[in-house]
Order: structure tokens, then C-alpha cells, then sequence
């Protein structure tokens, strides 16, 4: 089958640093399920990767973590799937990745894809969707009825914020404060279902002051957490809950002791990772978010079609991802 992989992690601007490829195509066995990928999207999590995860031996590493396809072929122990069927899943950072024609995922973190939208449209939501559903209601524990408490969203016109604002607004009774930078941002935000859009290019303080805007109960920040946390630790209620899913260098807990603030972190691959006991819970949130979106209570956040899943538009998709300067999802489609 095609692939995309490497075997160096190189920067971007080397060719070598993602190939065309040939490998064979995997069998599906146990509870996977083997996938005839249509669409992918790209996230930072692929970009780090391919930088930092080395390959194994002379073998190529195939990354991707969003996919939408067909059903080929299951395994004996499956039960959730059967061949023909359409799904989308951002699968497990131990295995071989989305950049294939081919890929086998277990199927207690595959979902149905929504019925509704292109495999393109579609592949915009799998990590994104998990990332954002998991921050709010298994790390912070947002109680969905609670109509007194607001969130505030730094970065949140990328992917896992623009489908984060959406579910807060839908599924919850949260004011939801968004941050962006851009004209173009801030109006993506607003038309997504933010109360308020403040610039995260100035001190969050200080647009917190300007707008008159109450000491959100929850924060979550998805990008540049080390500038931000001392303005974080001013702005944030006492009591309140903290949560993000970069990488910051280094990351100060003591600052948050005096208001007693609890810190969580969100990585969307735990449960895949551990095998962990409730990991068909990632089943449930995916099968959930594609009746949010056949029922059209949230939409897509597909930003940019990128064209053909081949090794130089996937070097220019994650180029264009290490600028921090994408809306919404980049998606490639077809072979």
C-alpha cells in the first residue's frame, strides 16, 4: 500500500523528513479493524512527532492521528463494526499512523462517521473532538447544567478550540471567553458561539479589565501556556479549575497554591496508550459528536483542504501548522 513516513526526524524543509513510500498492508486481528483511509487531518501532535519520535530500526514510521474511511476488514473479537462500514477515529500514538491507504485501530476508539458530512469534512473532527470533549467533562468536570460559571479559551480559533467553544456553547450553559489575535480569528470564534473574543497578544488581565469580564471558573489553554501563566494565575477564580494540553519547557504549580486552583492535564492517547479500563469511552464521545453533527447542533472545523495525502502537501500542512497560524483543521483527501 502507499504510505507517507520517515525514518529521520528532520525539519520540515527536508525532503526526507516525510517520503512516499511502500509498505505492506497491515491484517486486522483481535478487536482492530482494518480501515481504507479516504481523509486525514493534521494536528501538532504530528508535527512533534515527526520531529522528536524516532523510527523503529531501518523501519519506516508512519504518523497521522485523524482519519475517516470504509471498513474492510475485522478481526475476530469485534462486535462494533462490520466490513462497510464509515468511521472516523484519531487512533494510538504506540502504532503506525493515518498517513496510509490502510490502517488497523482497535475499535473501542473508532466512532461512526457523521452520515451527513464528506470524509473530508468528516476528518476534521476525531482528535480535536476527543481533546476538547475529554477537557471538559472528564478533566474539569463541567457540570452541564451549571448556568453561573464562565470558561475562558486561550487560543481557542485552532482545531481542538473551535470544536471546544462549540460543545461549551451546545452542551453546556458556561459564557464562554475566546482568545485570538486576528480580525479573521476573532470572527471565526464569534460565529462559533464565544460570548466575548479578547486578544491574547496582550495581557489577559488587562482585556479581563477592559471588557468587565468576571474571573472565569475554568481555563483552558491550548497554546503558548508558559507566556501565559502568570496572567492565567491573576484572572482565574479562586477555587477554580485550570486545564491544558501543549508542551510548555517548564511549568510553575506554585503560583496557583494561594487560590487553591487544581491543574489538569488532557492528552487525548492516555486511554489508547494504557488500554485502560474505560477506553470504549472514546467510541461513545465520537459517536456522540457525529450526532451533534448530523443533527446540526455543531459543524465542522475543516479550515483548509489541503489536496492529495501524498509526502509534499503533508510537509507543507505541517509547515503551514508550525506557523500557530491556522484556523480550524487542514485536512488531505484521497491518494
Amino acid at each position: 500500500m502507499k504510505a507517507i513516513g520517515y525514518k529521520e526526524n528532520l525539519p520540515v524543509e527536508n525532503v526526507k523528513s516525510l517520503q512516499d513510500v511502500t509498505v505492506e498492508t497491515p491484517k486486522a486481528t483481535g478487536r482492530d479493524i482494518l480501515v481504507e483511509i479516504k481523509a486525514i487531518s493534521v494536528n501538532p501532535a504530528d508535527y512533534k512527532v515527526r520531529a522528536n519520535m524516532p523510527a523503529d530500526g531501518d523501519n519506516w514510521k508512519i504518523i497521522g492521528w485523524d482519519a475517516t474511511g470504509i471498513v474492510k476488514e475485522v478481526g475476530e473479537n469485534v462486535t462494533l463494526f462490520k466490513v462497510g462500514d464509515e468511521v472516523m477515529y484519531a487512533g494510538d500514538i504506540t502504532r503506525q499512523g493515518s498517513y496510509a491507504e490502510y490502517q488497523v485501530v482497535d475499535e473501542r476508539i473508532v466512532g461512526k462517521k457523521p452520515s451527513s458530512l464528506s470524509y473530508a469534512e468528516a476528518a476534521a473532527l476525531p482528535l480535536t473532538s476527543l481533546t476538547a470533549y475529554e477537557m471538559l467533562f472528564d478533566r474539569l468536570e463541567v457540570a452541564k447544567d451549571d448556568a453561573n460559571k464562565s470558561i475562558l479559551v486561550i487560543g481557542a480559533a485552532g482545531g481542538v478550540g473551535s470544536i471546544l467553544v462549540q460543545l461549551a456553547k451546545k452542551l453546556t450553559k458556561l459564557k464562554i471567553v475566546g482568545t485570538a489575535s486576528r480580525e479573521e480569528t476573532t470572527d471565526w470564534l464569534k460565529e462559533l458561539g464565544a460570548d466575548t473574543v479578547i486578544n491574547h497578544q496582550n495581557k489577559l488581565s488587562e482585556e479581563f479589565e477592559k471588557y468587565k469580564l468576571a474571573a472565569p471558573d475554568y481555563i483552558v489553554s491550548l497554546n503558548a501556556t508558559e507566556q501565559h501563566a502568570e496572567e492565567i494565575v491573576k484572572v482565574i477564580k479562586p477555587q477554580g479549575k485550570f486545564g491544558f494540553i501543549d508542551d510548555p519547557k517548564s511549568f510553575n504549580i506554585m503560583p496557583f497554591k494561594a487560590k487553591s486552583v487544581s491543574t489538569h492535564w488532557e492528552f487525548m492517547f492516555t486511554r489508547s496508550m494504557f488500554q485502560t479500563e474505560d477506553m470504549i469511552g472514546q467510541h461513545n464521545i465520537l459517536n456522540e459528536v457525529a450526532t451533534l453533527i448530523d443533527n446540526g447542533t455543531i459543524k465542522t472545523t475543516l479550515g483548509e483542504n489541503f489536496g492529495t495525502i501524498n509526502a509534499e502537501n503533508l510537509r507543507k500542512a505541517h509547515a503551514f501548522l508550525e506557523t500557530g497560524k491556522a484556523k480550524g483543521k487542514i485536512v488531505l483527501e484521497g491518494f
